[in-house]
């Protein structure tokens, strides 16, 4: 892991005659940091910060700015909007946040003390957005970093076979909803509407079935690599590791399992055709994703753009008061095969 937490600029920074200036964290290809030059305010600059997303974020796949005047949760919607203006829902969501105001949400609102496992956005069904944007309203005096990895190099480093046997076989994620373990169904769909929760699930090429106890549970085939719409790269584009049993700490999981059959696990994964993923293959990922990653410390009113198919993201531990918040842009569904 490449660390650049402790770290209070970046180096060697490049004038544009955009403005903006370019550089990039001590030993860190990514992300590239955008600052402006002088104190221009955003919207003079918007043309030109308009630009330099469009321009290198394919190329890098995460751009922070920092040093804007973006200092609210207007003054982030406003940022957000002025490149990417349609902004969507967090439908079928598979962690806990709050909708703060339009399309605008908190980060996943898990404890503090848990690291969140790098992983794309919503890579676990057949549509997802392709940008996702992330501010810094305030940062945690210690930890909180959201970490950052190359998915296309995640792809290179995990070993042929593995990615052979997933490309082949695809990713099944077994869901069960509610119980006071997981988010309920009402919320993940939006509705309290069994009806319409049945439509979704039909028109996503979801598997759901409701159980005895008015809980439902939902199964869902989907990629284990992906090839960007734009570049045509391979990336590694699944959340097997984070949703496999493995991921709970030992004792959560000897918890679970002793009060439920594995197939009500609050959440599960299996290969496509439902067999069992060997825990060893997931250490081996779970290793590529940690040799690859990249933190820095997050600075109040940085905004940071990820490409959400080439760049994974995650949330290291933190303590005191921390507030990010979450925007989604350009929708995408997976190509039919």
């Amino acid at each position: 892991m490449i660390d650049a937490g402790a770290l209070s600029s970046s180096e060697a920074p490049r004038a544009g005659a955009d403005g903006l200036s370019r550089s990039y964290f001590p030993g860190a290809a990514l992300p590239l940091v955008v600052s402006p030059l002088g104190r221009a305010a955003a919207p003079e600059l918007a043309a030109a910060v308009r630009a330099c997303a469009e321009q290198e974020l394919t190329a890098r796949g995460a751009v922070l700015f920092r040093g804007f005047p973006v200092r609210s949760l207007a003054d982030f919607e406003g940022f957000v909007k002025r490149i990417t203006p349609d902004l969507l829902d967090y439908t079928f969501g598979s962690t806990p946040r709050s909708r703060l105001e339009g399309q605008i949400y908190t980060s996943t609102e898990y404890p503090a003390h848990q690291h969140i496992p790098l992983h794309n956005e919503q890579s676990y069904t057949l549509e997802w957005p392709l940008k996702i944007w992330f501010h810094c309203a305030e940062a945690a005096p210690e930890g909180g970093s959201t970490p950052l990895a190359d998915s296309r190099e995640v792809f290179r480093r995990i070993p042929a076979p593995i990615r052979e046997r997933f490309a082949a076989r695809k990713v099944m994620y077994v869901r069960n909803y509610g119980n006071g373990l997981d988010v309920p169904w009402q919320k993940v769909f939006g509705t309290t509407d069994r009806g319409e929760v049945e439509r979704f699930c039909a028109q996503a090429g979801i598997t759901c079935e409701w159980k005895d106890d008015g809980e439902l549970r939902t199964r869902q085939v989907c990629q284990a690599v992906a090839a960007h719409p734009r570049t045509g790269e391979q990336v590694w584009f699944n959340q097997a590791h984070l949703f496999h049993v493995s991921n709970l700490d030992p004792a959560a999981r000897e918890g679970l399992l002793a009060v439920f059959a594995e197939d009500d696990l609050p959440r599960n994964a299996f290969y496509g055709d439902g067999s069992p993923i060997e825990g060893a293959v997931l250490d081996e990922i779970r290793g590529v994703y940690s040799r690859l990653a990249v933190e820095f410390a997050w600075q109040a009113g940085d905004v940071l753009l990820v490409d959400n198919m080439l760049v994974a993201h995650g949330r290291a531990p933190f303590r005191g008061p921390r507030k990010v918040l979450v925007a989604m842009a350009e929708p995408y569904r997976a190509p039919a095969h």
